[in-house]
């Protein structure tokens, strides 16, 4: 099985790294972009093994086994639970890019949320990439060119990659995962191609559950009150979660700290342990809020799927809708309303979600007001 075999629809850019591997139109600077779930980190991920391949990308020796891995001396990967990556992050991994490899090939570092590196980080690392070792790759990952400093993105070679079809996901949720096909269908649609929220679906029934509430609620806001019900559940949907996938970590990390510091052995506090304890705290309450954010987004995605599908029935358009189980909520939308208002709705649910991640406004605030904005017509 190739290294290849994880990317779903995206032959155009297997066949176009495929081809970089054995050299045709290499280059030391690549920029992966695409809509989220599309695979960008996977792409980076399967060309860097394939490039430290020395058949191409046969994804059976110890090279494809340990950098699909993350255990490859020459591959790094820098990925981020903070909303953003900061100068020094940047300064150590240029200073690693400098290092001869290990091996007789590329030393390869894969940034895979390129989006959210600081102003000084970028200037850090356009230095490194304007004047490349002969054997270093950079392999940056964003949703789009132009969320990377123009300086950067220019000295890279784009590769784009597309939002997968729900026939594709399906059949690879079926084929990797074991999943009945029925249940790999509905993942796919609900979905809307994003791979890794695909999985999550297709294997837990409570990821399942939750996004059924969420896709019910459009039809339900039918008053001022259901209105900020709608927007205190979602809040508290969203934290409930982030917390169940960062508690465990939070608690290791506490653990790895005292130990690092002799502090279970000693019984006692060294004077360096409170600024080390204050700064984990510090991260973990960042990567804590921006957990919150990131499911609250994946909600906000899910409402516009509702409003896009009764926009589809209004104006009678081809295919299945992405929320077919939920038909008769989308066609009470279409009597209670028009496809314009739809689309305002979607225009405020972009709104809410630009609020809270580009302009720190508190999600509760955010999500009361838009609730407010999804409210049926001629309802109390």
């Amino acid at each position: 099985m190739s290294v290849w075999h994880g990317l779903v629809g995206q032959r155009h850019v297997i066949d176009t790294l495929a081809r970089a591997a054995f050299g045709e139109g290499m280059t030391h600077a690549w920029l992966f972009t695409g809509p989220p779930g599309s695979g960008r980190s996977n792409a980076a991920l399967a060309f860097a093994a394939a490039l430290q391949c020395e058949q191409g990308a046969c994804g059976e020796c110890h090279a494809c086994h340990t950098v699909l891995a993350l255990t490859h001396a020459d591959v790094t990967l820098v990925r981020t639970e903070k909303l953003s990556i900061g100068v020094d992050e940047v300064r150590d991994l240029v200073r690693r890019s400098a290092l001869t490899p290990n091996g007789l090939r590329w030393q390869i570092m894969i940034v895979e949320d390129a989006d959210r590196l600081t102003d000084q980080a970028c200037n850090a690392l356009l230095k490194a990439i304007e004047e490349p070792n002969a054997r270093t790759v950079w392999l940056l990952c964003a949703p789009t060119a132009e969320d990377v400093l123009v300086t950067i993105r220019s000295r890279c070679r784009l590769v784009t990659l597309t939002t997968p079809a729900a026939a594709d996901v399906a059949a690879f949720l079926v084929r990797t995962d074991g999943v009945p096909e029925s249940i790999a269908a509905h993942a796919a649609r609900a979905s809307q191609g994003h791979i890794g929220r695909a999985r999550a679906l297709a294997r837990d029934e409570a990821t399942r559950s939750r996004r059924n509430e969420v896709v019910h609620w459009p039809a339900k806001l039918t008053s001022l009150g259901s209105c900020m019900n709608a927007a205190s559940n979602l809040h508290e949907l969203a934290k409930d979660e982030a917390e169940a996938i960062t508690s465990e970590l939070d608690v290791r990390e506490k653990v790895d700290l005292d130990r690092a510091f002799g502090v279970e052995a000693r019984g006692r506090r060294p004077r360096e342990y409170a600024p080390a304890l204050r700064d984990l705290e510090k991260g973990q309450k960042t990567r804590a809020k921006r957990r919150v954010l990131d499911v609250v987004d994946r909600c906000l995605m899910d409402l516009v799927s509702v409003y896009r599908d009764a926009i589809a029935v209004e104006v009678g358009a081809p295919g299945p809708l992405v929320n077919e189980e939920i038909r008769g909520d989308i066609a009470l939308l279409v009597r209670r309303s028009t496809p314009e208002r739809h689309l305002q709705r979607i225009e405020a649910i972009f709104t809410a979600r630009e609020q809270m991640l580009d302009f720190n406004v508190p999600p509760a605030i955010a999500l009361e007001s838009m609730m407010v904005g999804l409210r049926l017509e001629g309802t109390a």
